[in-house]
């Protein structure tokens, strides 16, 4: 019979389920969430390796909270972390810490000179709050999750608002966003839904070039665009994570939070097959 989980320093840790952390993933990431940004108070006592797993379960399977298994702390003191990581930017220092290693890894600079920006328009639930609307070109009445990623496919920002709002409307905060956190990034790929008057106002605001990259004429269908085809891939890759199936969110920044989560994950699993350096 599985019994409620226990701290890690109780009993041997053992991989419960397919998506909990290896003790080499662990040691990649404790580091970056041992420490929140504020360091009054008293000594937190949560297992976090624990809360981890609990999180990492959630977005693989998309189950509610309260059905998480007992192996793992109780959900509320897992959701109540998710929540706590979120607003303190625990999340999205964790990413762009492993991001930076994989990239290295990799043989790449720390932060990149290239980009692709895109989006996926998915439905919402009843849950969802006021933030939604209908994508008359996707016809779906939902979120939009406006992704720009690297040549590589990592998550660089994630922005999630209304199906509602055209792609150029929601690039705006996103490629602003960009620029005030990657000073080296000099360029940036698009499909058409972004041309017209964004091209001028990237111009005027922003430090790189937004190069739209169209499909041949002459060839009909679905076409791999040089560079551009990659964030199609990366897209691929969240859609593995069922919590990301549909926006069962009410807020759309906890909505963002989950495909934070869903980059984490697979940039761990990344490091962790990385071949030992001699």
């Amino acid at each position: 019979m599985k019994t409620r989980y226990q701290p890690e320093e109780a009993l041997e840790v053992q991989q419960a389920y397919p998506s909990d952390l290896t003790d080499a993933e662990w040691e990649l990431v404790a580091p970056l969430v041992a420490q929140g940004p504020h360091r009054r108070g008293r000594r937190p006592t949560v297992d976090r390796r624990g809360v981890l797993n609990g999180i990492f379960y959630r977005a693989r399977t998309g189950c509610q909270w309260n059905y998480l298994p007992h192996e793992y702390p109780n959900w509320h003191t897992v959701a109540t972390c998710f929540r706590t990581w979120r607003l303190d930017g625990r999340l999205q220092q964790v990413q762009d810490a492993l991001r930076e290693r994989v990239r290295v890894m990799l043989g790449k600079a720390p932060t990149p000179t290239m980009a692709i920006i895109d989006t996926q328009s998915v439905k919402t639930t009843e849950v969802g709050g006021p933030e939604r609307g209908y994508d008359g070109g996707k016809h779906v009445k939902g979120r939009k999750r406006h992704v720009l990623i690297d040549t590589l496919g990592l998550l660089l920002v994630v922005l999630v608002h209304s199906a509602a709002w055209s792609d150029s409307r929601g690039a705006k905060p996103v490629l602003s966003e960009a620029a005030r956190r990657f000073p080296t990034l000099r360029k940036v790929l698009a499909d058409g839904s972004y041309r017209g008057r964004l091209l001028d106002w990237v111009k005027q605001h922003c430090s790189f070039a937004l190069e739209i990259r169209l499909r041949p004429e002459e060839c009909p269908g679905f076409v791999p665009i040089p560079q551009r085809w990659k964030v199609e891939r990366t897209l691929g890759w969240l859609n593995r994570y069922r919590v990301l199936s549909k926006d069962y969110e009410q807020s759309p920044a906890s909505s963002a939070a989950w495909v934070l989560v869903a980059s984490i994950r697979m940039m761990l699993q990344r490091l962790r097959r990385a071949p030992a350096r001699p």
